[in-house]
């Protein structure tokens, strides 16, 4: 028989899944983990790295085993993850030297703060597409590399390696024999020239870390390396990997500049492919490379919201207002609106166009009579005002309105939310089949590179809507709420500056 399915690991913030694809796209079967964050100091989010390899092991294995699938049918291993999140481990026995500094950390917001002041957005800018963050990894390594007793020092004598998720998985499967990542995980670190493809030393030198620490930059379809026998049972090839959102977008079929996605899971992040160029934004949105295949680069521009589905998360863990993350639908729905009641979900800053990294969430128009329906349908409704923010500023940017948004991700099985964004974005919404769009990204390019797809063409193919969703909404009434959430965003802002 041949090989014709694909095993795809999605590493996210809070859980780790692992899926088999079958040569229709077709998901076989789903294993997945939550796993512990960790919050040592206000702002600060970690995670244990043993935490993510032992849970990837685990998922990977649980799956294959409930596949039913021989493993000489798997024709490779997709890996997609959290992008910036940041790990630094010893070369020699592959053990992290700290724990793992997540995308979400703020820590370094005041060493950001430094360099814009002295001018150093404008290089940055211009070399990687991106705005100077703590979002970013450059300046969470740089933070370990002062902060771990000899550390600086290690480094520089070429004994640790850095990487983000997806090249520690990488170097932990193939047992130390491969530190690589690809292009889309690499230009998220605010050390890689996405217009040249290389790592860029003048930025190196900015942020003060060794270009020794860097893993080779690969596309994001072919042979990484392969497995080690002792994970599986049998060695598989390592064939693709991209970050989440690239991963999503390739998940989407998203191939056609013009054509976006947006992903709702912990955060929202809407993409919009703009072919072999690379826009630069007017309006703080990021240039990212979409995905890189056979030497050549195809770009995007994206806006990130840093709170989506973790707004729901603590509604459920944080205030007890829910049980399931799924209640939000039906109470939604039991009242007519929301109130008056507007929740801006800065609780670890905001994220484009603000970019406000010091703001912290407000909850504006509070009553004696509002209720937990309220407070649920402004969790959401925050979302797709969020949503809205990013969809404008494409525009403004000078993009053409996209024919139809294509959601995925946890949230958007929410269809009360689906509705809602197309409302207020007042463009249709298309909801495929398989919310699992990312670690679907992951397979096509483990496929493309084992022959299971003979390319984009053949993976676009396989793309279907299962719902589409309309506007229904008045302008006035899209107006109002507009209004009341921009009030909310301009008083959350300037609370934060008091």
């Amino acid at each position: 028989m041949p090989a014709d399915h694909l095993l795809a690991i999605d590493q996210g913030t809070t859980s780790t899944r692992a899926m088999i694809f079958d040569s229709q796209a077709r998901a076989i079967v789903t294993a997945q983990r939550e796993f512990p964050q960790h919050y040592p100091a206000l702002g600060w989010v970690e995670h244990d790295p043993e935490d993510i390899w032992r849970d990837t092991l685990a998922v990977c294995r649980e799956a294959l085993d409930r596949s039913g699938v021989p493993l000489n049918r798997i024709a490779g291993i997709g890996i997609t993850n959290q992008r910036e999140t940041a790990i630094l481990w010893d070369r020699a026995t592959g053990e992290p030297v700290h724990p793992a500094i997540v995308w979400q950390d703020r820590r370094t917001a005041d060493t950001c703060a430094a360099l814009k002041a002295d001018g150093a957005e404008e290089l940055v800018r211009a070399r990687t597409g991106l705005l100077l963050d703590p979002y970013f990894s450059a300046t969470k390594l740089a933070w370990m590399l002062d902060h771990i007793p000899g550390a600086r020092e290690r480094a520089e004598r070429g004994e640790l390696a850095f990487g983000t998720v997806d090249s520690f998985l990488l170097w932990r499967l193939t047992g130390g024999r491969v530190h690589a990542t690809d292009a889309t995980n690499a230009a998220r670190t605010l050390l890689f020239d996405i217009h040249r493809q290389q790592w860029d030393e003048e930025l190196c030198h900015l942020f003060r870390v060794p270009v020794s620490l860097l893993p080779d930059v690969r596309d994001n379809s072919g042979i990484f390396g392969m497995a080690a026998a002792g994970h599986f049972g049998r060695e598989l090839p390592i064939a693709g990997m991209a970050g989440d959102q690239q991963a999503a977008l390739i998940g989407q079929a998203c191939f056609a500049p013009g054509m976006a996605k947006a992903t709702y899971g912990t955060g929202c992040f809407l993409l919009l492919n703009t072919g072999e160029t690379a826009v630069t934004s007017a309006n703080r949105l990021l240039t990212t490379p979409a995905y890189r295949l056979d030497g050549k680069v195809t770009y995007a521009v994206e806006g990130s919201i840093f709170v989506a589905g973790a707004a729901i998360k603590w509604l459920r863990d944080g205030l007890g207002v829910i049980v399931r993350a799924s209640d939000t639908d039906s109470l939604a729905t039991q009242v007519p609106d929301s109130h008056g009641v507007t929740l801006v979900p800065a609780f670890v800053g905001l994220g484009a166009p603000y970019w406000d990294p010091d703001a912290r969430a407000a909850i504006h128009g509070l009553t004696l009579d509002a209720t937990a329906a309220h407070l649920a349908r402004a969790a959401l409704e925050s979302v797709a005002f969020q949503t809205h923010d990013l969809f404008t500023a494409m525009i403004a940017d000078g993009s053409a309105r996209p024919a139809a948004l294509r959601v995925d991700g946890g949230m958007a099985a929410n269809g009360w939310l689906c509705q809602f964004l197309a409302d207020l974005l007042d463009c249709p919404v298309e909801r495929p089949g398989n919310l699992e769009t990312t670690a679907l990204g992951a397979a096509f390019l483990a496929g493309m590179a084992t022959g299971v797809w003979s390319g984009i063409d053949d993976v676009a193919r396989t793309w279907a809507a299962r719902d589409r969703f309309v506007p229904a909404m008045g302008e006035d009434r899209r107006a109002a709420l507009l209004s009341r959430w921009q009030d909310a965003v301009r008083r959350t802002i300037g609370r934060a500056s008091l």
